[in-house]
């Protein structure tokens, strides 16, 4: 097969939710408000009480376990430390230690049904309520008065604001009268700030950018906000005229996000935000296919389906997955969600990844529930996921012509072997590191060479100074660096001239990276091929033209793995479990190479993998002449 890339737009998707429900056929879909009734409440014993025994007494005792929370006020000082210090981790924690355990407790009470936790659920809903907006101090910038604290008067919808309503509207419907009995205030007093923080501002605003109007580039908070303020329309909007607008809009928003995705359902964000991306979408797709009884449906549509399979193609093996972008590593596999998207597509191997992730818990069942559509979902489909056959997918060639991603293994089915993953595309995708033309190389499903992914966030990540972060750089990247020149960031920075292959005997990509550097590098062309010659080993093949009559070239290759080099030959050895085992074979008449350590400081990048260093392995070109090209080859 021989694929070459000519467009990354999608232009037959146009507008497909709201073909698909206008808002006159919206208001006939709908049923009247308080008309939906998805779960059972917690007045409904005979559903709760039939829960297996095990997930009762563990819902149960979590709930036990935060019976005598105090609720600790959430302090201004706290709020400001993002603007004051760039930490986020501090009131992110405090706040989060709230709805979790205001989680719990509305579990255990549906699960128990003796209103032992109804006082507690009260204390909780009321604090919530208390707060002056919902959202993490990250995203309070948006608001005219800038960042600091939030203005009561100007309340931006985001992705924790509109969050917190969802929880609220989920926790009135499960135990609405029961927290009615402590109070008559309360449930009122929820409705208000739900129409409030989210029902109001979004209906009346379209500035807020993850809306996308008139035209702004959107990424997962699109489908994550519109998943939680569909819900919380469903559940508390009581004016039917509002209501139907609210939907409308949600699905103009939708489309928005739709209208310029990938035609072949990558996620630029890499797979570790695809729960946020594509799974938030199949939240709102899932919502509205209940509300409406199944007359909303579009899960025969190409691009849905396509951007559902997209999570298993990104699938190394076990817990790794290839982490482009602002992407883990690891990242939980399968799941409750993917077994209903995969459902709802009609995948069966979309299914049975999504039973194998859940199988690998030592047949210890998942904490499931929470005041969410997909914890609801999932703990009411608990028993149909464990019963279902467990595989993964492990497929053997993956090309996104779109996303301009390739991947390829040894053999169909097993992790045995190499595996190899590359990107082209460009340097302004959504959580954009700058490393086009970069890539990854495991053995026998582990690490071998590895794109390093993205520390914990701060002020600094998402803002002007996010490329002086080194992991964010394509000098710590699996890239060449020209000229003492780094890839620049933007959308003209980009990949070019792609060609794909795969048979039984290779599988390759082949690029021209030059377009990513800029001017300063004297770059003609940059011929990158990266090729998987089944059951031997992974070339990288690299062939440069400069404008210059002297050319300075550092290559970077980064693994876990511990390091020997010797002339011609690069020794990697895993510690078990943890990294592959593998050489490197280089001529050593055109380059020279050394290895660094390079420190890992950070908690997230610690946890990813496992270890409080890494290893740069730094070519250098001995010619420095105008033109050049040398092989690495990468074996067990």
């Amino acid at each position: 097969m021989l694929a070459v890339l000519l467009s990354t737009a999608v232009d037959a998707q146009l507008d497909l939710l709201v073909g698909e429900a206008s808002e006159a056929q919206i208001k006939g879909m709908l049923p009247t408000a308080g008309g939906w009734k998805p779960f059972p409440t917690a007045d409904d014993r005979v559903a709760w009480d039939a829960l297996p025994e095990d997930q009762r007494a563990a819902a149960i005792k979590t709930g036990e376990d935060v019976l005598e929370y105090d609720w600790p006020s959430i302090k201004a000082a706290h709020f400001m430390d993002y603007a004051r210090t760039g930490d986020r981790n501090r009131y992110q924690g405090e706040r989060s230690q709230r709805r979790g355990n205001l989680s719990r407790l509305v579990t255990a009470e549906c699960v128990e049904g003796k209103g032992r936790f109804i006082d507690q659920i009260a204390n909780g809903v009321w604090a919530i309520c208390e707060e002056t907006w919902w959202g993490v101090p990250a995203h309070v910038g948006a608001q005219e008065a800038g960042s600091g604290l939030p203005d009561r008067d100007e309340p931006i919808v985001a992705l924790f604001s509109a969050e917190t309503a969802a929880q609220l509207a989920w926790t009135v419907y499960m135990v609405g009268p029961q927290l009615e009995a402590v109070s008559p205030l309360i449930l009122p007093r929820v409705r208000s700030e739900i129409d409030r923080q989210i029902l109001t501002p979004a209906l009346e605003r379209d500035d807020f950018w993850w809306m996308g109007f008139p035209s702004h580039r959107v990424n997962n908070w699109n489908p994550w906000i519109c998943s939680n303020w569909l819900a919380s329309v469903l559940l508390i909007e009581q004016d039917e005229s509002r209501r139907v607008q609210s939907v409308a809009k949600i699905m103009r928003v939708l489309d928005n996000f739709l209208n310029h995705y990938p035609e072949d359902g990558g996620c630029d964000e890499g797979p570790g935000y695809w729960g946020r991306a594509g799974g938030s979408l199949f939240d709102c797709l899932d919502l509205m296919h209940s509300v409406t009884n199944g007359s909303f449906s579009v899960y025969d549509n190409p691009l849905v389906q396509d951007i559902g399979r997209y999570i298993y193609r990104a699938h190394i093996d076990g817990s790794y997955f290839v982490n482009f972008a602002d992407a883990s590593p690891r990242r939980g596999a399968g799941g409750d969600l993917v077994y209903r998207y995969g459902k709802a597509i009609g995948d069966p191997t979309m299914m049975a990844f999504s039973a194998w992730g859940d199988q690998q818990r030592s047949g210890r069942r998942r904490r499931r529930g929470g005041q969410s559509w997909r914890g609801l979902r999932g703990l009411f489909n608990e028993e149909n996921l464990l019963e279902l056959p467990g595989k993964q997918p492990l497929l053997r060639d993956v090309w996104l012509p779109h996303t301009q991603i390739f991947a390829a293994r040894d053999q169909a089915g097993s992790s045995k072997g190499l595996y190899v993953a590359a990107k082209g595309g460009h340097n302004s995708e959504s959580h954009n590191h700058n490393d086009v033309g970069s890539f990854v190389v495991y053995s026998d499903g582990l690490p071998l060479l590895i794109d390093v992914g993205v520390g914990t966030y701060t002020a600094k990540t998402f803002s002007s100074k996010r490329y002086e972060i080194w992991t964010m750089q394509s000098a710590y990247h699996n890239l060449p660096t020209v000229n003492g020149v780094m890839q620049r960031k933007g959308r003209s920075f980009a990949a070019k001239d792609l060609v794909y292959s795969a048979s039984d005997a290779l599988s390759e990509l082949s690029l021209d990276i030059s377009g990513a550097y800029p001017k300063e590098a004297k770059l003609k062309s940059w011929n990158r091929t990266i090729r998987l010659n089944r059951g031997q080993n992974v070339e990288i093949v690299d062939a440069y033209q400069a404008t210059g009559p002297s050319t300075e070239v550092t290559m970077t290759l980064m693994t876990g793995s511990f390091v020997a080099i010797e002339m011609g030959k690069i020794t990697l050895k895993g510690e078990a479990g943890k990294f592959g085992n593998g050489t490197i074979t280089y001529d050593p008449n055109k380059l020279d190479v050394k290895a660094e350590s390079v420190s890992l400081d950070d908690r997230r990048l610690n946890r990813s993998w496992d270890t409080d260093h890494l290893i740069r392995i730094l070519f250098t070109s001995k010619s420095g002449s105008s033109s050049d090209d040398w092989k690495l080859i990468v074996s067990q």
